[in-house]
């Protein structure tokens, strides 16, 4: 499978042009990094949590981004039934497994959430992924303890168990479905010093899905432009927190040029 810059852009352009609500229940440190960044992209995103709407909200959504990075009890709650909508209206899940392996508590949470309403796209760090299927792999919080080529023999096992697609984020990321495996190259170190940008390019993926008939298709193409406004935004940045303004900045005004200048991917 080949995806070209101009293919990519056409999604940016469909994002921008329909502007899909992609419903995120997420959490609290990323609230408002991902807020803006759908906003940047083209999206109309909406944080919305509470029992009594999730499911109204789910019924005006082009998609679902589920974060169990702030978990409680009346959160989970509120992602079930959440979940149980967004699958009756057939519109794209997207799971983040934020710090699965970290604790038990995450670990069992990410399991049942996958288990009992598989999704759409799953997207995590090497740990997280690894975490989803073996009680021994272990996280540094919410950070990876692995490089994310090790984690792609779980994420096709995942990928063919639930029916998805798997992202396993890294230096490298690599987009599964079953068999089929893209790497995608982009992205910059200084990316990893601004915290909730993973939980962004999980909302990326959403808003891709929402937009573009296959879901890992979808996927190459969300960490395709995370990781390229990624790096423009490097080239400007003094540092982590100039580099959130400029990521915004170079989302909102990415070009056909700028992909094709920098894409890298690979089948």
């Amino acid at each position: 499978m080949k995806i070209t810059a101009t293919e990519i852009y056409k999604s940016v352009e469909m994002i921008r042009q329909k502007a899909p609500v992609v419903h995120n229940i997420t959490n609290y440190v990323a609230m408002n990094n991902t807020a803006n960044a759908l906003l940047a992209l083209g999206a109309s995103p909406v944080m919305a949590h509470a029992q009594e709407e999730v499911e109204e909200m789910v019924n005006i959504s082009s998609a679902l981004v589920i974060n169990i990075g702030t978990l409680s009890k009346p959160w989970i709650y509120s992602m079930l039934k959440a979940l149980s909508q967004a699958r009756k209206n057939n519109i794209p899940i997207v799971l983040d497994p934020v710090g699965a392996g970290a604790t038990t508590y995450r670990t069992q949470t990410s399991r049942e959430l996958i288990s009992r309403h598989p999704p759409t796209i799953i997207r995590g760090n090497a740990s997280e992924i690894m975490a989803l299927s073996d009680d021994k792999s272990k996280t540094k919080g919410v950070d990876s303890a692995h490089a994310s080529d090790t984690a792609i023999s779980t994420a096709q096992k995942l990928s063919e168990t639930c029916k998805c697609v798997v992202c396993v984020s890294g230096q490298t990321d690599y987009i599964v479905q079953s068999k089929q495996i893209m790497k995608v190259k982009n992205g910059h170190p200084l990316m990893t010093k601004v915290t909730g940008l993973g939980c962004t390019a999980s909302a990326l993926c959403g808003a891709f899905a929402a937009v573009e008939k296959s879901s890992f298709v979808a996927t190459v193409k969300a960490m395709a432009v995370m990781g390229i406004a990624g790096e423009m935004a490097a080239a400007q940045a003094l540092g982590p927190g100039s580099l959130q303004t400029h990521f915004l900045d170079c989302l909102y005004g990415l070009s056909e040029t700028d992909i094709s200048q920098r894409l890298k991917i690979e089948d």
